[in-house]
């Protein structure tokens, strides 16, 4: 990574753009520790992507002055994937409500993650579909009133950290909007990662979910014990599914070969340099513990 001539700053990465989200939405928490985690890292704008689908926290790429596309639902992993292999030097950001990434979004999720895409993934859980007016999302908890579920949600919800865990991704944080310090820090260690790091952040929705949540989230809040360690996966799914805490932090991280490392293995084997692998060369070189 070449640093710019010029010392950014957060600012230095805002365009003219006005956010539109509600006051006191808890993507402007995000939006800011992006901007913070940009300049910390010194990330030039013009070797950097953000994507994202559909959705009111999809409308983040036109906040930052790097390259940008805000595309159709679900498929901000899909132009990830895309933009990573065509132009492997660039810094892929992907980012999303729980809404769009889980529902119809949810099948490029669970790929996204079993192929260690190299890109970072930021998802705003506010645990409801904001922009179509407060219905309830795969992420709403079981029992919780919704405009579309007056008797309460009768679905089991899912855990967007755990289903990150389980399905192959190689570094699965959770952050808070309103813990600017930390989500910042673990957004630094998501982009630079090697592998497909995924962020999922507590984002309040103060329009349909009500203001209340800051302060709930607020009190739940705990970081990580200094002892954690994040390449036990055992270790990392205890702290999925909580209800009474919100623990948050990497809570998984371990070194494997991307998507792209594996590709351009393929690429080197197809142009004959070196020996024709066994199967067992090609799992072992894909999968080192094998």
């Amino acid at each position: 990574m070449s640093t710019p001539a010029v010392q950014l700053k957060p600012g230095d990465y805002k365009t003219d753009v006005k956010p539109v989200w509600c006051p006191g939405c808890g993507d402007f928490g995000v939006l800011n520790a992006l901007y913070r985690a940009l300049a910390r890292m010194q990330l030039e704008p013009w070797n950097t992507v953000i994507l994202s689908g559909i959705g009111c926290s999809s409308r983040l790429p036109g906040y930052v002055k790097t390259y940008g596309f805000n595309s159709v639902h679900g498929r901000a992993l899909t132009l990830a994937m895309g933009v990573k292999v065509a132009r492997p030097e660039t810094h892929v950001i992907a980012v999303g409500g729980d809404g769009d990434g889980m529902a119809i979004g949810g099948n490029h999720f669970i790929h996204a993650c079993r192929r260690n895409l190299d890109v970072t993934y930021i998802l705003m859980d506010n645990e409801i579909y904001g922009l179509t007016k407060g219905q309830t999302a795969p992420t709403t908890p079981t029992g919780d009133r919704t405009k579309s579920s007056f008797y309460g949600n009768p679905e089991p919800s899912v855990d967007p950290v755990e289903l990150a865990i389980s399905t192959g991704a190689s570094l699965v944080a959770r952050g808070y909007s309103g813990d600017m310090k930390t989500l910042t820090s673990i957004m630094v260690e998501a982009i630079n990662h090697r592998g497909f790091a995924f962020v999922n952040v507590m984002s309040p929705c103060v329009t349909f979910r009500g203001d209340h949540q800051f302060k709930e989230l607020k009190a739940k809040l705990r970081h990580l014990p200094e002892d954690h360690d994040p390449t036990d996966r055992t270790a990392a799914l205890a702290y999925t599914r909580e209800t009474d805490v919100m623990t948050t932090g990497i809570l998984y991280r371990v070194d494997e070969p991307s998507l792209v490392d594996r590709l351009n293995h393929v690429n080197a084997v197809a142009q004959g340099e070196g020996p024709q692998p066994t199967t067992r060369d090609i799992l072992k070189t894909f999968y080192p513990s094998f």
